[in-house]
């Protein structure tokens, strides 16, 4: 067919995507749309300080969006690792190999006539977001702050010149199957005999938390081969919209002597709500919002990190007993967990710690400009 055709910077055309080319059994979760609005938003993300930095091209075939695009030019990543580097994210298609040649070349040149070396996703939008194409594991809905996408998209970009690289995998564990205390051995006692606490973070704290928070992400991340630090406003940007589904009984801050040594950031799981309302704000939303916090059984552990000089002493066991057992204590059935790279043998070491099971597979996608 040739009546394709692209649209750049057309947000509502770009939303639709998913809607218009995903059926019931994809279980693709978007944002919500005045969440993923914002986001877009050169001039108000402050990843991006050049509003030209980001972009989002969508395919259309007469009026219907059957694929969509970001590309994005991240100054400080390539400050930080030497690399001239362009991303894609927010790769929805049909499986309609046309649709994806005509939008990812179209990205490859948007961020070739900027500099770039080569591109990279998918990213939506940073290392810091939702990352990663799902590879394997595609039948098995994402918990929120998992990537997911059809199990075509490896394929079109394969087809397209781009090669897996840092394969990652995301997890999942059955909490009314777990008993927590398995996480409590001899260095976490020995750290509870050393005075170290495992607080919950109350509702009123949660702005002083986001501050805790952040440093010890970037501390704990630093070594990460994607990660660039946060400052203090791309955090509160990203992060901030979490007090509107936050759950003060299950997120923890570990302490030393007053000091803030590890952290680990837990929310209820909404994408079932964010499915139940088609990511949009309606009549029924406040509703089906009440309901899904009310009884809604899934969790989230969106990041978790410790101060390096607290890494292997413990720190991160101690605190995942406490998150789980909280769960389990306030009616959480389910727990997801973001992904982990293949070359984290201490994260991996911990999931097999806990008895997590993999839920997807992941890779992110390169192709020399």
């Amino acid at each position: 067919m040739t009546d394709l055709r692209l649209v750049q910077d057309d947000f509502g055309a770009f939303f639709q995507v998913p809607f218009a080319q995903y059926g019931p059994e994809i279980p693709y979760v978007s944002p919500f749309r005045s969440d993923l609005r914002r986001m877009l938003d050169g001039k108000a993300n402050p990843t991006f300080p050049d509003p030209r930095d980001l972009t989002h091209f969508t395919a259309l075939r007469g009026a219907t969006p059957v694929g969509r695009i970001t590309a994005q030019v991240q100054r400080a990543y390539a400050g930080r690792f030497g690399r001239r580097t362009g991303f894609f994210g927010f790769f929805d298609t049909a499986p309609d190999p046309q649709v994806a040649a005509t939008l990812l070349e179209r990205a490859a040149e948007w961020l070739r006539a900027r500099g770039c070396d080569d591109i990279l996703g998918g990213f939506n939008l940073t290392a810091s977001q939702e990352m990663g194409i799902v590879t394997e594991g595609h039948e098995h809905a994402p918990f929120l702050a998992q990537a997911y996408n059809p199990s075509w998209t490896p394929r079109l970009l394969e087809e397209n010149g781009f090669e897996p690289v840092f394969p990652m995998t995301s997890w999942t564990l059955e909490l009314d199957r777990f008993d927590a205390a398995a996480l409590l051995g001899p260095r976490q006692k020995a750290l509870v005999e050393e005075g170290f606490q495992a607080r919950p973070v109350p509702r009123r704290e949660f702005r002083q938390w986001l501050s805790i928070a952040r440093g010890l992400l970037n501390d704990s991340f630093d070594e990460n081969p994607h990660f660039v630090p946060l400052s203090k406003a791309e955090f509160q940007f990203q992060a901030g919209s979490m007090v509107w589904v936050y759950d003060p009984r299950i997120s923890f801050v570990g302490v030393h002597e007053g000091e803030p040594v590890g952290v680990v950031a837990c929310l209820p799981d909404v994408n079932p709500l964010l499915r139940a309302t088609g990511s949009r704000l309606r009549p029924s939303t406040p509703v089906h919002a009440f309901r899904h916090l009310r009884r809604g059984t899934r969790a989230s552990i969106i990041f978790g990190g410790v101060r390096p000089d607290w890494q292997d002493r413990g720190v991160v066991g101690l605190l995942l007993y406490q998150a789980v057992r909280a769960m389990q204590d306030a009616g959480y059935r389910e727990l997801g967990i973001t992904w982990v790279s293949d070359t984290n043998h201490a994260s991996l070491r911990q999931m097999e710690k806990l008895g997590a099971r993999p839920l997807h597979r992941l890779a992110l996608f390169r192709r020399s400009l």
